[in-house]
């Protein structure tokens, strides 16, 4: 673990076994960290708070370039860490999110730069009031697997050149990944204690970090329980929660097929479906629907390759630990006990170093209360729901708890902004995947849902991690 600027054990000494998603390989023992820890490294935050809040936001910049640097230095020996740990193909997919993550390192310091206050009107003539952007002080930041650099980048970058220091505890299953991230922090020489990486379960370390009195403000990234856990916790503070999504896919009758097809592949087999944004279930209207259903279960078995993540023409890895592969058997064999039917995959592969490869699956005929249907699967399958109308996708849409990310596929412009007019998410694509985002752009779930509050994406998460100053000048 990464503590005031040392590496260091757990107090515990305990460790555990790091596996390989992907080979079963041992990948080495990793510290379990306890509240002890986290307290320890809530200490080295608040410690260094104010020297970091009063370098400057052009200082604080250049050293979050500094860390970009080292990472573009590292790409190589990032995407296969990666690879290794969390099980996404090296040549499709792991070069790609190291590549974001440069990028998010450099957004955030360009952001710190223009992070700007107010200079509103006094009701006295001869006062000045003026609104200053400060820091909130120390932000915990806990995150998940399936993107184990890129999503705590674009919560640790912004907070840190908003001028916060930062606690961070990674999902246990991707360690190694964060251990090779902090590393190139630590190779960058920030200061010690700007950034702290505490190892160790959620329920401990996550906890403690949430409610530690002196945590100033708190963001989660991962699925909806735990979120919910995360927030009592942090109860009284400043949180950003991006959770859960069961996000539609909706094809209405004069869409591009073609286009849909492959948007569709997209939301459900990147990352093999283990995304907030996946396409968790497709809504096709029944004018369309036997062609689409042909067309995307062709398309998937000559076009999504599962096999070693390592391969050069591999496109889909294995999930990445027991859990989500156990779902994934239960949401599947529930669909088909409903009623539906497996036009492709179905099953976990055979042949591979470990058992967490899912064929890529394609379901027809999927009752709209089929668990596949309703919850987070976070594997890689295409669930076709029958649709009749633009209402009815809008009122199936609506009807989820969830309200993180819908698309439309639609050669009418006008019902696609009615769609985005109606649904209750808090981001829609006309006519491109759920999987398309831009990282510069507002992300997060629409109020009264599960799927989170406030918003990540570039310079937005700033809005959480600095409050306003008044200061009136007579």
């Amino acid at each position: 673990m990464f503590v005031g600027g040392a590496w260091t054990t757990a107090r515990s000494k305990a460790t555990v076994t790091a596996t390989s998603p992907a080979t079963g390989d041992n990948l080495g023992q990793i510290p379990v960290g306890g509240r002890e820890d986290a307290q320890a490294a809530v200490d080295a935050a608040r410690a260094i708070a104010p020297r970091w809040a009063g370098l400057g936001a052009f200082t604080r910049a250049k050293l979050l370039h500094r860390v970009a640097d080292t990472i573009e230095r590292r790409r190589d020996s990032l995407a296969k860490i990666l690879t290794m740990d969390q099980g996404k193909p090296l040549f499709a997919e792991a070069y790609d999110e190291v590549d974001e993550l440069i990028e998010y390192w450099r957004m955030a310091a360009e952001d710190g730069k223009r992070l700007s206050g107010q200079l509103p009107s006094s009701v006295a003539a001869n006062k000045r009031a003026m609104l200053i952007r400060r820091p909130r002080g120390v932000v915990g930041v806990i995150t998940p697997w399936n993107w184990p650099y890129t999503m705590p980048a674009e919560l640790i970058a912004p907070a840190l050149a908003a001028g916060n220091t930062v606690v961070w505890t990674p999902a246990p299953t991707t360690s190694v990944a964060a251990i090779a991230l902090a590393d190139c922090v630590a190779d960058a020489d920030l200061p010690g204690g700007v950034l702290n990486l505490v190892l160790g379960p959620g329920p401990v370390v996550g906890d403690e970090i949430a409610r530690n009195p002196g945590v100033d403000a708190v963001a989660f990234i991962g699925s909806t329980a735990t979120g919910r856990k995360v927030a009592s916790a942090a109860a009284g503070k400043a949180t950003l929660l991006e959770m859960g999504g069961n996000g539609p896919l909706v094809v209405l009758d004069d869409a591009d097929l073609d286009q849909a097809v492959q948007g569709a592949l997209l939301a459900c087999f990147l990352c093999a479906g283990q995304s907030c944004t996946a396409g968790e279930r497709l809504l096709v209207h029944a004018a369309v629907h036997d062609e689409f259903a042909r067309r995307l279960a062709e398309a998937t078995r000559d076009t999504v390759a599962l096999g070693d993540p390592f391969g050069d023409g591999t496109t889909m890895g294995p999930l990445n630990n027991a859990a989500v592969a156990a779902k994934m058997d239960a949401h599947v064999a529930d669909a088909v006990a409903r009623g539906a039917t497996i036009l492709t995959g179905g099953e976990r592969a055979k042949g591979h170093l470990t058992d967490l490869y899912w064929q890529p699956t394609v379901l027809d005929n999927v009752p709209r209360h089929a668990l596949v249907a309703t919850e987070e699967t976070f594997g890689p399958v295409a669930p076709i729901v029958t649709i009749r109308s633009l209402d009815e996708a809008i009122e199936l849409t609506n009807a989820s708890r969830y309200g993180l990310l819908a698309a439309i596929y639609t050669a009418d412009v006008g019902k696609g902004l009615a769609y985005a007019d109606a649904v209750r998410t808090g981001w829609v694509n006309v006519n491109a995947s759920t999987n398309y985002w831009e990282s510069h752009l507002p992300f997060g779930g629409r109020s009264g849902s599960d799927s989170g509050l406030g918003r990540v994406g570039g310079s937005h998460a700033m809005e959480t991690f600095t409050e306003l100053q008044t200061v009136i000048l007579g």
